[in-house]
């Protein structure tokens, strides 16, 4: 397969790039994997498994999942649309910045 990589577009050679990219991470994958399953056979050949011989144990996943951050309690709430709401951290939303901006005192819109 040959290509005149002077006459692509860079469009086409991007795409040339994702696509080998692709295909070298499939080969990496089937290797590593065949690689595996060698290894695997010649340990059980002697009697012993992948995991004895490499001195570990495969990694078991914890059932536990990390405590997700706590959702802010809203401070500010849209007059126009109650259901609009602000923490008072982070960037400030449109509507916030609109009322001020119009002279709307922010202590009006706390909840």
């Amino acid at each position: 397969m040959s290509q005149n990589l002077k006459s692509m577009t860079k469009k086409q050679l991007e795409k040339l790039q994702k696509d080998v990219e692709k295909a070298l991470q499939t080969l990496r994958n089937k290797e590593l994997r065949d690689a595996r399953k060698a290894a695997e056979q010649a340990a059980q050949k002697f009697g012993y498994s992948l995991s004895e011989l490499a001195g570990t144990q495969p990694a078991k996943r914890s059932s536990k999942r990390k405590a997700s951050k706590p959702i802010g309690v809203p401070k500010y709430a849209n007059p126009a649309n109650p259901a609009q709401t602000w923490t008072g951290k982070g960037r400030q939303p449109k509507w916030f910045k609109e009322a001020v901006d119009a002279g709307k005192d922010p202590k009006s819109m706390a909840i």
